[in-house]
Formats: structure tokens, sequence, C-alpha cells
């Protein structure tokens, strides 16, 4: 029936992975209040009345701290399936994943040169 046999499981994940979300927002669609009240327009932060306005700017220190630790949560999903399958890829599957390690160390090393990590 398929072309690709043995990928129906893989395309009834998919099918369902995308009917998830349009599932998820039809009904939040559906059952959200319809009723608008000036109050809903109002900031609220805790129940403290927001001092100034919403846009204000961030020191680009915190995009920066975020970037590494992406980077580095990155590697953590990209060495899990390595080192659970780690008995049986063998030495050269060892060695790829020393040179990934290793790419990640110098770019670490090359932000904290760079200043990157410091707060101040």
């Amino acid at each position: 029936m398929f072309v690709l046999s043995g990928y129906e499981y893989f395309l009834g994940f998919l099918f369902v992975c995308g009917l998830v979300p349009v599932v998820a927002l039809g009904a939040s669609q559906l059952l959200r209040p319809k009723a608008t009240y000036p109050e809903r327009r109002t900031t609220y932060e805790s129940g403290i009345e927001p001092i100034g306005g919403a846009w204000i700017q961030f020191n680009i220190r915190y995009y920066m701290f975020a970037l590494v630790f992406l980077i580095f949560d990155v590697e953590t999903v990209f060495l899990y399936p390595w080192a659970v399958a780690f008995h049986r890829l063998g030495l050269l599957a060892f060695i790829e994943a020393l040179i990934f390690v290793a790419i990640l160390v110098i770019a670490l090393v090359y932000a904290w040169r760079k200043g990157a990590l410091e707060w101040s």
C-alpha cells in the first residue's frame, strides 16, 4: 500500500502530532470566556500596579547566557542517544563524540574569552 514500507507507524505518529495542537487550540477557542471586561485589558503583575512601560530593553548578557545554556542543553540531547548505544557503536563513534564535545568546549572557551559569561 505504501511506497516506503515500515513507515506506517511513523506517519501515524506525525498525524497525531499534527492533530494534537489543532485540537488543543480549537478546544481553547471554544471554551474560553467570551465576555470582555475593562479589567481584562489591564496589566497584572502579582496584584501590584505596574510602574513604567512594558517595552524595556534588557541587557544583552541575558541573551548570551540563554544561548550558551541552549548550546549545552542541545549537546546533552545529542549525546544521550550516543551514550545509550555506546556499547554497540564502537571506537569510531567514540572518536566522533569526542570531536563533537571538543567543538563545544572550543565554543565555550571562545565565549568565556569574549566575556559573554561575565555579569559585570
